[in-house]
């Protein structure tokens, strides 16, 4: 398998997927993230998330539906997909619920990954621009608005 880049990423079988997933949770909020994103494909199931938010479940990627290259290569499409659509990203602390103690993501508990999790995109263009974005704008109304 080729290695994901800026490049290449649009030709995934998971690219649109992931764009599909975006679109939807742009639908009801300006700020999406790696584990929303997940939710919404199915690839987390919001009983095993809420396990992980309190604790239960040591780090998140025990109860990934799926194998974890398949996590990296999605991760990866997010943050592509996220800079495409020049979305402003901060990232996010995840605490157990009740205390301050940090959650993990990964087994390893590696930088890169933890922060790749943790990353949260905010929608910071127009409404419309938006409505483009996620198909939800009639085409008359589109083709009058540039995209600069």
């Amino acid at each position: 398998m080729e290695k994901l880049s800026a490049g290449n990423y649009k030709k995934d079988t998971i690219y649109p997927k992931v764009v599909k997933a975006t679109a939807r949770l742009l639908k009801i909020s300006n700020e999406i993230s790696p584990v929303t994103i997940l939710l919404e494909m199915g690839h987390l199931v919001p009983k095993s998330h809420q396990s992980w938010l309190c604790g239960e479940t040591p780090y998140l990627e025990r109860v990934f539906q799926g194998s974890l290259s398949k996590a990296n290569r999605i991760l990866r499409i997010i943050g592509f997909h996220a800079h495409d659509l020049k979305m402003v990203s901060s990232h996010q602390s995840y605490r157990k619920k009740g205390t301050s103690k940090q959650l993990q993501f990964s087994k390893s508990g590696d930088l890169n990954i933890e922060k790749s999790y943790s990353q949260q995109f905010k929608w910071n263009q127009s409404e419309e621009k938006k409505l483009i974005m996620i198909g939800e704008l009639p085409v008359s109304v589109r083709d009058s608005i540039p995209l600069l």
